[in-house]
């Protein structure tokens, strides 16, 4: 059921604020805060035109429910998710026009990135403002996250979170993901809708069924759904987001508000409204100005005078002026410190303080089996480590427990966890891959170590614009004020037979190629439990990928290896010494070229072939690269994925640039081919790369 907030009468307003506690010295706050907000988008306005800036999105029309959500809050105890009409919102949160202007001129001293994002992308970690993407709708699962981090840290402090856009954003899959994980988990948040009308220039009846967001949502079980009939009234707004924050606080679940703002300038600067927009439309939009409609509630009432309100302005422009010439001297971001925050300064983990010897101990176990071991001790050692993911759990329903098995995952690798830890650190979420890699991000940016696990890699796509977009740079486009050291666990690859296109692929390139994640493929059981244990006390986003063929062969288990035990990423591992030929490889293959490498030897006598398990994909062992391309002079780089635009080439184009003169022969690639993995068993076998592929192409080498 959506509550609807209209505008009170003339009569009724005064008597309305003092209901809501707003004397007026809170009234005539709200109004500088509207009127800084108006005249920082008018300033940079300028200065684009000047050319002084490179960019300039405004929040104009949107300030009255804004400055409305800001005094509801409590900066630095609450958490927000603003998106980038959020000038007013961040104002009154705490933020100083300067910092705004820094941000607009890309200064080294901007607060929110350093330089390095666009205008308008908010970021204060003192005030718990996260820096934002200019990826729409992406925040909302962040937010759920966030808000059901600050639940599991702080149960009774009744923190709340804020995340906004305006109605466009709406209609990305993410915020229909997020109000359904918002219900399910009765997270205290606040989806804040600005609907000013437009989407650029696409109008809300193209973007919504009915033109109504809230009409929509309204029978969401749990949902507190609020329509701001005109959200350009600062009472009506108030009210309605007074509410809300209540609501959430008391623990009731999440609620919505649907505010209905004007746009009385175009999208952006780079946008021309006049194109799509009829002069009644604009002259209409300025009529419902929230700054001149408050102003003259103000009169009105005689809570401020004429020239009160004139020396108000003037004061602003005077601050803003000073602010805009301080904002023009400021130094640009140093062009040298372009790869700085890119990933932790605190926890390096290609360092030696994540080289730890093994004290084994016990019976040769499965790369399963060392997996879930080395998940259960370090979660006994960091009660802030989380698990979920599509059937991690042994049962959902607790209650059954007692006379059911319990599942622990499609591959049984997370199999007991629940049942020792407990469902609020061991749960199953909806098939949502998305939201579970956005919720995630969320919890991490406040503390907690969710480690989650996506099903299969085939089906790690919807999560794309999570890890690419949001996880791998949100440090840092933050200039390191924010990080979210996230673990995601995905079962890859092939050679089972039956699994197709849908459960046999690899893809792990795509994201070797994104700054600001560490990729991680083991191919046996003891390198599994080590490269696990450093991803999860790492402090960045790590893409760890299991190989189902590889959980439970017989060659590769291993007794476990200690609870202390870890592995450096960017390490490689020589499994098998040699000096006429190098494979450079990693996963299944690793097992493939032994096998080979042993073929090959046995029919040359006096060849040696040395295999080089990379085990981590990024960052990448170079130098043991080169010490064996150097002694041997013949290359083989073996890789599962298919061989055009492969992780081999980056490799092959590295040795051909750097160790071209140590070089015998061509460099060599073997991997699938160029097409996608079939469903009958010969079809597959003849696809991916087999044993005999690598021994004709060692053969070809060693001929040369």
């Amino acid at each position: 059921m959506t509550t609807s907030f209209t505008t009170a009468a003339g009569s009724e307003r005064l008597e309305l604020a003092r209901t809501l506690g707003l004397e007026p010295e809170a009234l005539i706050r709200a109004f500088r805060l509207m009127q800084t907000s108006r005249l920082l988008d008018d300033r940079e306005i300028l200065l684009q035109r000047q050319k002084r800036i490179f960019f300039q999105i405004s929040g104009a029309g949107h300030e009255a429910i804004q400055v409305a959500a800001g005094l509801v809050s409590r900066p630095g105890h609450d958490w927000f998710y603003p998106y980038y009409r959020d000038r007013a919102l961040c104002l009154t949160l705490g933020m100083r026009p300067l910092d705004m202007l820094l941000q607009a001129v890309g200064a080294a001293d901007d607060p929110s990135s350093g330089g390095r994002q666009m205008p308008s992308h908010w970021s204060d970690p003192q005030r718990n403002i996260v820096a934002s993407s200019s990826a729409t709708g992406t925040q909302f699962v962040q937010a759920v996250g966030c808000a059901e981090g600050l639940r599991f840290l702080y149960p009774d402090e009744h923190r709340i979170v804020i995340a906004s856009s305006g109605e466009g954003a709406t209609s990305e899959g993410e915020f229909w993901e997020s109000i359904n994980h918002a219900c399910l988990s009765n997270a205290p948040v606040i989806f804040l809708i600005e609907d000013n009308g437009y989407a650029i220039s696409v109008p809300v009846e193209n973007q919504t069924p009915g033109g109504s967001l809230s009409k929509l949502l309204g029978n969401f079980p749990g949902l507190l759904t609020l329509e701001v009939v005109d959200g350009n009234d600062f009472l009506s707004s108030y009210r309605a987001m007074r509410a809300a924050a209540a609501y959430c606080r008391e623990g009731r679940g999440p609620a919505l508000v649907h505010a209905h703002c004007t746009r009385p300038y175009s999208h952006s600067y780079s946008d021309d409204e006049k194109f799509y927009k009829t002069r009644r439309e604009r002259e209409e939009d300025a009529a419902r100005d929230p700054i001149v409609q408050f102003q003259q509630f103000l009169l009105d009432e005689s809570i401020i005078e004429r020239h009160e309100i004139d020396r108000i302005v003037r004061e602003i422009q005077r601050e803003i002026l000073e602010d805009t010439n301080r904002a023009l001297q400021a130094a640009p971001p140093a062009p040298e410190n372009a790869l700085v925050h890119l990933y932790s300064d605190t926890a390096d983990p290609t360092s030696s303080a994540f080289d730890t010897p093994a004290d084994p101990f016990g019976d040769p176990k499965t790369m399963a089996d060392l997996i879930n071991a080395t998940l259960k001790d370090e979660m006994r050692r960091n009660d802030r480590m989380l698990v979920f993911g599509e059937d991690v759990a042994d049962c959902s329903r607790e209650g059954s427990l007692t006379e059911v098995k319990g599942k622990g995952g499609v591959f049984m690798v997370t199999k007991g966890l629940q049942t020792e830890f407990g469902s609020r650190r061991v749960f199953n979420t909806p098939i949502a891959e998305a939201s579970i890699v956005g919720r995630a991000n969320g919890m991490a940016t406040v503390g907690l170590k969710p480690v989650v696990e996506i099903q299969f890699f085939d089906y790690i796509w919807p999560a794309m614009m999570q890890i690419r977009d949001e996880l791998a740079s949100f440090r840092w486009r933050s200039n390191g004020k924010f990080s979210a050291p996230v673990v995601i666990r995905v079962p890859i690859g092939g050679y089972l037979g039956g699994g197709a296109i849908y459960h046999s692929q690899c893809g792990e390139v795509i994201f070797t190629h994104l700054p600001g994640l560490r990729v991680v493929f083991p191919s046996n059981a003891e390198d599994a439990a080590g490269l696990l244990r450093t991803a999860i006390r790492s402090e960045d986003p790590v893409l760890f990928l299991e190989h189902k063929k590889l959980y439970r062969e017989m060659y590769n288990r291993a007794p476990y290896p200690g609870p202390d035990f870890m592995i450096p990423f960017g390490k490689a591992k020589v499994v098998k010494a040699g000096t006429s030929l190098t494979v450079i490889t990693y996963g299944a293959i690793v097992q493939k070229a032994l096998l080979a490498a042993q073929d090959v030897e046995k029919r040359s006598p006096g060849v040696s072939i040395e295999v080089i398990d990379l085990r981590t994909l990024s960052p990448y062992d170079w130098e043991a690269i080169r010490c064996s391309v150097e002694k041997t002079n013949r290359v083989i780089v073996a890789h599962e994925d298919t061989l055009s635009f492969g992780y081999g080439a980056e490799i092959v184009a590295r040795i051909a640039d750097e160790l071209f003169t140590s070089l015998d022969a061509p460099v060599k690639r073997v991997a699938a081919m160029d097409t996608w993995v079939g469903y009958h068993p010969q079809l597959e076998a003849k696809i991916l790369p087999q044993t005999d592929d690598l021994v004709r192409t060692m053969d070809q080498l060693l001929a040369w």
